[in-house]
């Protein structure tokens, strides 16, 4: 009977019944995409034609947004958490490669996407500050292998240095001390999160800067960035310019690797000189002691290079003599070997490179090529390179755009 009389309901009650459902539930979804829809994003100015921004953002597609003449834009200096100190200006003084926090007008009409106010940063302030931080690091830095790491005390002990330069750095922390780490296969230290101490491990690369005593030994750090990463030798395989990878066969576990290249690698390749010249100091002798190689160096000669994580800070270079550059510090002249790109490699070439963690499969961060002489220094790939890594090219500074 119950069936019967609900089968008896008119066709018109019931559509009024979902006219009614949907009324109420309506606006809540249209609520819930509301506050789902992004209010705002950060990114890079890729173009401006008229009254239109084209933003590249941090995540996500390319975005296109129009703002018109009352959108408020501020100019604020790098790394500034408020707009205290910010400058108001005109659109016209935006430009491609600046930075931008872009807030949307949530009232513009339908389809459109309008900005109520622009946070930019100029990409020449970004530059400077780069400069600035860049120094600062070279200045106020230490850096080395982790040996040990006293979470309770805020105390991590570091190696550095190979040979007559070796030394333990002791980092003193506290609550203040900005601690980061990179992410996972990432090489960029714009990338990298905030971390507690207890992320730390011995092994891993770590830079720290602050207040640090004379010879350099002990520093109370304002800033840490850890790592973990590897250090891998090998003879290329094969290359694969479509996808910017090459395949090596790592020369310690004699396991295939898959190396990417990507637009923050860096790569040099060393000018046969100069490479006799490291792999002097590097064994402690001197440029006319006879005790390197020519840049001919047989494979064999590189399968004793070790494979071992970690390593950051300055390589002194103490103790090498003055024939290598009138005693440059080997991790400048690595800065002044010419660069090269992915096709100025072949196969059959020998590399170094410091890379991000992983099995079979890593990322490049530093790669060396025209290095048989260094690789016959057990202690190069060890050290040379591992305090080049995180103390070089764009390296720390590069958080100043953040």
């Amino acid at each position: 009977m119950k069936s019967k009389m609900l089968s008896r309901v008119p066709v018109s009650v019931t559509k009024l019944a979902l006219s009614i459902t949907l009324l109420v539930i309506a606006p809540m979804i249209a609520s819930v995409a509301g506050a789902q829809a992004p209010t705002r994003f950060l990114g890079t100015i890729t173009a401006i034609s008229g009254n239109i921004l084209t933003v590249k953002p941090d995540t996500g597609d390319v975005r296109q947004v129009q703002v018109p003449a009352e959108a408020v834009i501020k100019r604020i200096a790098p790394g500034e958490k408020d707009l205290s100190t910010a400058e108001t200006i005109q659109f016209s003084d935006l430009a491609t490669g600046d930075r931008v926090l872009v807030k949307l007008d949530p009232n513009a009409p339908a389809g459109t996407s309008q900005a109520s106010q622009i946070i930019a940063v100029k990409q020449a302030d970004v530059a400077l500050k780069q400069q600035k931080d860049r120094e600062d690091w070279q200045q106020n830095g230490v850096g080395g292998l982790v040996k040990s790491v006293d979470t309770a005390a805020g105390v991590i002990v570091l190696t550095s240095g190979v040979g007559a330069s070796a030394k333990t750095i002791t980092v003193h922390t506290t609550r203040a001390t900005m601690l980061k780490r990179y992410a996972p296969a990432s090489v960029r230290f714009d990338a990298a999160l905030p971390a507690p101490i207890d992320a730390i491990h011995p092994g891993d690369q770590l830079r720290a800067r602050g207040t640090k005593n004379a010879d350099g030994t002990d520093i109370n750090a304002e800033e840490v960035v850890s790592g973990s990463f590897r250090n891998l030798s090998g003879t290329i395989a094969s290359l694969d310019a479509a996808s910017s990878t090459l395949v090596i066969k790592d020369l310690t576990t004699r396991k295939q690797m898959t190396i990417h290249i990507s637009s923050d690698s860096q790569m040099r390749r060393l000018p046969d000189r100069m490479a006799q010249m490291l792999a002097v100091r590097l064994k402690g002798g001197t440029a006319g002691s006879g005790g390197g190689s020519g840049g001919n160096a047989s494979s064999t000669r590189v399968a004793a290079a070790p494979t071992q994580r970690g390593g950051t800070g300055q390589w002194t270079g103490q103790g090498g003599g003055s024939g290598a550059s009138g005693g440059s510090d080997p991790q400048q002249m690595l800065n002044r070997a010419p660069a090269i790109q992915l096709a100025d490699l072949k196969k059959g070439d020998a590399i170094m490179l410091v890379s991000t963690d992983g099995a079979t499969d890593v990322t490049a961060i530093t790669l060396l090529a025209g290095v048989e002489p260094l690789l016959e220094a057990p202690a190069a790939s060890q050290s040379l390179l591992n305090n080049w890594s995180m103390n070089s090219g764009s390296g720390a500074a590069d958080a100043a755009a953040q």
